[in-house]
């Protein structure tokens, strides 16, 4: 796990510490988990909220603010998502193992803090996909913290209800 950010650190520390560690709570949620249970469905509402289908979730929304978006990369058919598909597209991880889902989030984390140590935090995306304007780095590493860590707390629960793990008890 990662350590919380210095206290005193200055602004791109503190914001890139504290997404780190909510990132480092997504591998820790899901330490021991069997595979049948990754992929379990336990909320009968929302059958796509797995800790598969999050973790994958995670990965894509990394790529989606840091790559393409803010950096303009454009899709060349490697994303999930399709003209006129599923909008969760990246959730269907069924056959995917959990080790894989986690070590291509890993990989597409450390990509984003490559991303991040070259740009300045006022600068804003390349790509925009919506109509209220570019955001700048930092507001997208303030969602993306925000973003992580709503998500760790869906781990959270789901994890109690498969086994009844809780918190950061290992």
């Amino acid at each position: 796990m990662t350590g919380r950010p210095p206290l005193t650190g200055d602004e791109r520390t503190q914001l890139t510490g504290w997404l780190d560690l909510q990132r480092s709570f997504v591998r820790m949620k899901c330490e021991g988990l069997s595979e049948t249970d990754a992929h379990r469905e336990v909320l009968p509402t929302s059958p796509l909220m797995t800790v598969a289908g999050l973790v994958s979730h995670l990965r894509w929304v990394e790529y989606s603010w840091f790559t393409q978006n803010l950096l303009g990369t454009p899709d060349h058919g490697e994303t999930p998502w399709t003209e006129g598909g599923h909008p969760d597209a990246e959730m269907f991880v069924d056959d995917v193992p959990l080790a894989q889902l986690l070590d291509e989030y890993d990989a597409e984390c450390a990509r984003s803090n490559e991303i991040i140590a070259t740009v300045s935090l006022d600068d804003v995306e390349k790509a925009v996909f919506r109509d209220t304007g570019a955001a700048s780095t930092r507001y997208i590493l303030c969602h993306l913290i925000e973003e992580t860590a709503r998500h760790v707390g869906h781990l959270d629960i789901i994890r109690e209800l498969l086994d009844g793990q809780t918190s950061y008890d290992k």
